[in-house]
């Protein structure tokens, strides 16, 4: 039971951490709702993109079953990597702008799930997910099948879940702005600490090397000002 509460809390930790920032991206795509553009096409364009990041991610998995759990744990050094250089750089992260290009017709295939406009917030939903990929990877490696399968399962709720968010604070750009805001702050230790699970979960390293692991890459990716 405790490996299952471990794996849906790791399972939500990653999603959080590599999709919080889609919630604004959702929010102005729900904003244009139209007569061409329509809440199933945002829901199956988020599915569809999300799917596609999956399977970008699935040589985890497979590489999980033939090296050696400890050495796969390693790659937990990579979202700690992008944590502690997002902590240290304090470097503001870039909204993606998103315009969706409405017709002044009515399209044949508005009616239809899977159209040009799914297709548009695929586009997005993948353009955006390459921190996505640089998490699932280790996360993947250093899951059985059995936990694989749950934090899917976990993954695509949380889905539903944020395009349900999203849609309900449409119109709160208040909401928006202070996930906009604080985002930058909340992630970086969500990313070290999802790192760290994964890491001390496959015991690829000890607590003390794990300290000694994030001393050493705060200075590999602390950037040097510029000489004039």
């Amino acid at each position: 039971m405790s490996e299952l509460i471990t794996t849906l809390l790791v399972g939500i930790s990653a999603f959080v951490a590599t999709n919080i920032d889609d919630i604004v991206i959702l929010l102005l795509l729900f904003s244009q709702l139209s007569s061409s553009f329509r809440c199933r096409h945002i829901v199956a364009g988020q599915y569809l993109g999300f799917i596609v990041l999956i399977i970008a991610s699935l040589p985890g998995l497979f590489g999980g079953l033939i090296i050696p759990p400890n050495w796969i744990g390693l790659l937990g050094l990579i979202p700690m990597a992008m944590g502690i250089s997002s902590l240290i750089n304090q470097e503001e992260n870039e909204t993606l702008e998103v315009e969706i290009v409405t017709t002044e017709y009515q399209d044949a295939n508005t009616t239809s799930l899977f159209n040009a406009q799914t297709y548009k917030v695929a586009a997005i939903t993948i353009a955006n997910g390459s921190d996505n990929i640089s998490v699932y990877i280790p996360l993947f490696a250093s899951s059985n099948t059995a936990n694989f399968i749950i934090i899917i399962g976990v993954f695509f709720i949380l889905v539903a879940i944020w395009c349900y968010l999203a849609y309900k604070f449409t119109y709160q750009t208040k909401i928006a702005n202070i996930l906009s805001q604080y985002s930058n702050y909340i992630l970086p230790f969500v990313l070290i600490i999802l790192g760290g699970l994964i890491i001390l979960k496959t015991a690829a390293l000890s607590l003390i090397k794990l300290a000694a692991s994030c001393i050493c890459l705060a200075i590999l990716v602390k950037k040097q000002p510029l000489s004039n």
